[in-house]
């Protein structure tokens, strides 16, 4: 994408994310649409056009207007997102980590600007939300779903890697059959950072069952041929088609209304492997691709059925008082 609609400062930050940091594509697009419409705020607020910030040009905005931008100036910006788009506390924190990261770029990386704007810009406090995940009987339920039908190896293969991995939907579509070690796959997350997780025996026969019996060799195309997931139609297997094909099968066990996604595959994997493993958060970390052990740390949370437990366990539960 050229980026031609922002300024000069903008498309060089958004290419430094590219090259050096190696964000993914959809977090660099998700940078340019927050930063654009951040400019088009500030330009209108600057022209006293607010009524009409969809048609400000800001191509040609120079570092010299960007030194004059105010941390004041920041907050009337999101406090207009908030009220006029609605915008979430969650969504308005990606905001700022976007403003905060370019504003970083020019004057820690560029030098271009001498003072940080918006050093001291704080984001919203979120409520802590627990990770919705499957329990052990309904990914017992999942697994089981996918014993028969078209494709049925290929897609037993596909959840168990979900359920014992806790990889990304976008990893898992990016494996290689050059991946495949003896025990253990290596994984290109975000960033292309890669990562060896270790093969259980449940991954290994699924994979081998898979390989063995329905992969298609025949009529793949060149990418296709590379890949361990593949299509009927011969081409490497998409998000889109995999997300359908969890989609189908919860609702075949009958557990479509509980809202889960492939995402949620990810969340259980690491919640069952972090209760039932006594796993440490750093080893979970290194498993998922944390970047941050503050991400992982969600993992560490005490559900409903922990609580029941701690509270039946009380020997004071057990005292006989006559009344």
């Amino acid at each position: 994408m050229a980026y031609d609609d922002i300024p000069k400062s903008i498309r060089d930050f958004l290419f430094y994310l590219d090259v050096v940091t190696g964000k993914s594509k959809k977090t660099i697009y998700e940078y340019y649409l927050d930063l654009r419409y951040y400019f088009k705020f500030l330009k209108a607020l600057n022209d006293n056009c607010l009524s009409d910030i969809d048609n400000v040009d800001i191509s040609s905005l120079d570092i010299d207007f960007i030194k004059k931008i105010t941390l004041e100036d920041t907050y009337q910006y999101l406090y207009h997102m908030k009220e006029q788009h609605n915008c979430s506390n969650r969504t308005l924190n990606r905001k700022c980590c976007s403003i905060r990261g370019f504003f970083k770029y020019l004057c820690n990386k560029t030098k271009k600007i001498d003072f940080n704007p918006v050093e001291n810009l704080e984001s919203n406090s979120l409520p802590r939300t627990l990770p919705k995940h499957l329990s052990l009987d309904e990914c017992e339920m999942l697994l089981s779903s996918a014993s028969d039908g078209r494709n049925n190896k290929r897609d037993f293969a596909i959840i168990t890697l979900f359920l014992n991995c806790g990889m990304r939907l976008s990893e898992l579509v990016g494996i290689n059959l050059s991946d495949l070690g003896s025990d253990y796959l290596t994984i290109t997350g975000k960033g292309n950072k890669q990562r060896n997780v270790y093969l259980n025996d449940a991954c290994k026969e699924a994979i081998k069952d898979y390989l063995e019996n329905e992969r298609r060799n025949d009529n793949l195309t060149e990418d296709a041929r590379r890949a361990l997931f593949v299509s009927n139609k011969g081409n490497r297997i998409t998000r889109r088609r995999v997300q359908q094909v969890i989609d189908e099968h919860l609702k075949k066990c009958g557990l479509g209304d509980k809202n889960y996604s492939v995402h949620k595959l990810r969340h259980t994997a690491a919640t069952l492997m972090y209760r039932y493993g006594n796993t440490d958060l750093r080893v979970l970390q290194e498993i998922l691709g944390h970047e941050n052990l503050g991400t992982t740390q969600i993992y560490t949370h005490v559900d409903s059925e922990q609580v029941k437990d701690a509270i039946d366990s009380n020997p004071v539960a057990n005292l006989k008082i006559k009344k």
